[in-house]
C-alpha cells in the first residue's frame, strides 16, 4: 500500500522559514514526478512546485510565480521529496500537501494527473 507522509509544517511569522519534508512508500518512486500543492480555505488546490526525473538522476525543477525565488523543492533520495519555504507571506497560509505521480518528461501543474496524495501538513504565516 502507498503512503505519502508530510511533516515539518507549523506556525511562523511573515518572514521566516519553514521546510516541508514528504517521505513515501510502497513502490518504488524513482520514475515518479513529486511535487507539492496547498489549498486555503474556500479555495481550490493549487499547484506549487515539482521535482521530475527525466533521465539517469537528472530532475528539473518546476515552481508556481507565486513561489518562485521564495521556494526551494528538492528530491532528497527517490521516494522522498522537501520543501524549503523562505521569506514566507500571510497568503502562503494553507494545507500544504505532497503528490507523485508517473513520470517526469510530461511538464503538469494539474492536480488530476497526480495519483497518489498525502494527508496534508498546515502551514499558517502570521502577518
Amino acid at each position: 500500500q502507498v503512503h505519502l507522509v508530510e511533516s515539518g509544517g507549523g506556525l511562523v511569522q511573515a518572514g521566516d522559514s519553514l521546510r516541508l519534508s514528504c517521505a513515501a512508500s510502497g513502490r518504488t518512486f524513482a520514475s515518479f514526478t513529486m511535487g507539492w500543492f496547498r489549498q486555503a480555505p474556500e479555495k481550490e488546490r493549487e499547484f506549487v512546485a515539482q521535482t521530475r526525473p527525466v533521465g539517469g538522476t537528472t530532475h528539473y525543477a518546476d515552481y508556481a510565480d507565486s513561489v518562485k525565488a521564495r521556494f526551494i523543492i528538492a528530491r532528497v533520495n527517490a521516494s522522498a521529496v522537501s520543501l524549503q519555504m523562505n521569506s514566507l507571506k500571510p497568503e502562503d497560509t494553507a494545507v500544504y500537501y505532497c503528490a507523485a505521480r508517473v513520470g517526469g518528461v510530461i511538464v503538469s501543474s494539474d492536480p488530476r494527473d497526480y495519483r497518489y496524495w498525502g494527508q496534508g501538513t498546515q502551514v499558517t504565516v502570521s502577518s
